[in-house]
């Protein structure tokens, strides 16, 4: 039961969350307290109750193309599920609103979001800038709760966005592979984002230097490193997708996708000046990484 659990949740993938909310306080100029622990359990329980409304939703179609998931293997049951998404949503708001009121502001649309998402949008052309403006929403909850408004952190929610359309696109074909077009693209884009993240003038109308104070070299080479793993995480696995397009290669692209999240949300945090905040972030991959071999994250 706990496993069909862990798999329904898709526990691995949790890591990835916290980064969201530290990444927004970072980059609104504040340093984590808390509210931005607040809004970390906020975001945890929204992400959750968006992974079991998704199988809930899916449940037709995991029973044709993926029976061995929770719902159609009769893990556990669809109400239950669907109960959970309920409570995780309510619960997800109830912190946020403990948050403040920009917290909640921010956590509301992001909630509808979710549920929009995985009850229809997710099959249609709108289904990746959803799943993106999620993630977005996610980090300006962090930035909201912590210092009262989301602005400062409009441009590094657009970058975490960004990723997360790449990888959306590229999960698309999860199941049934045989396209090397979503790979190629999200290749491209991994590759547009990897020279932003290291702050190279080219890049900069994607993703603007932070303004407050200039970075020292050890704040720059931090940078440089975070989105070097950003990169080496996730560009080998779509190189392999793009080679050869199968359901077990296109699986372990987007596993990998959700990964490099977290490097993207601590290459951000270290951006706007947050060493100690990246790194923390970056510490959680090697946890998800080895939570991964046992759960899959997709």
């Amino acid at each position: 039961m706990a496993r069909a659990w862990a798999e329904l949740l898709r526990l691995p993938a949790l890591f990835t969350v916290p980064g969201d909310a530290l990444a927004g306080a970072a980059a609104a100029g504040g340093r984590p307290g808390p509210r931005t622990l607040l809004a970390v359990g906020s975001s945890l329980c929204l992400y959750e109750a968006g992974m079991a409304l998704n199988d809930w939703a899916d449940r037709g179609e995991d029973a044709v193309e993926r029976p061995h998931r929770p719902l159609p293997s009769g893990r556990v049951r669809p109400a239950a599920a669907l109960g959970a998404a309920c409570g995780l949503t309510g619960a997800g708001l109830v912190l946020a609103a403990g948050a403040g009121r920009p917290a909640l502001a921010v956590a509301a649309p992001l909630a509808v979001t979710v549920w929009a998402y995985d009850l229809g949008l997710k099959h249609t052309p709108a289904g990746p800038v959803a799943m993106a403006a999620a993630r977005g929403l996610d980090l300006l909850l962090g930035a909201a709760a912590t210092c009262g408004t989301p602005r400062p952190a409009l441009a590094p929610a657009t970058a975490l966005a960004a990723h997360t359309v790449t990888v959306t696109l590229v999960s698309r074909r999860e199941a049934q592979g045989g396209s090397s077009t979503a790979p190629l693209a999200a290749l491209a884009a991994a590759t547009a984002l990897t020279a932003a993240l290291t702050g190279r003038r080219t890049t900069r109308a994607l993703l603007p230097r932070p303004r407050p104070r200039p970075a020292p070299a050890p704040a720059d080479a931090l940078r440089t490193a975070l989105a070097a793993s950003y990169a080496a995480t996730f560009t080998r696995p779509l190189a392999h997708a793009a080679l050869n397009p199968s359901p077990q290669l296109t699986q372990r692209a987007v596993g990998a996708g959700i990964r490099a999240t977290i490097a993207v949300q601590a290459a951000l945090a270290a951006r706007a000046g947050a060493p100690a905040t990246a790194l923390a972030t970056a510490a959680l991959a090697p946890l998800a990484a080895r939570l991964a071999r046992k759960v899959s994250t997709t």
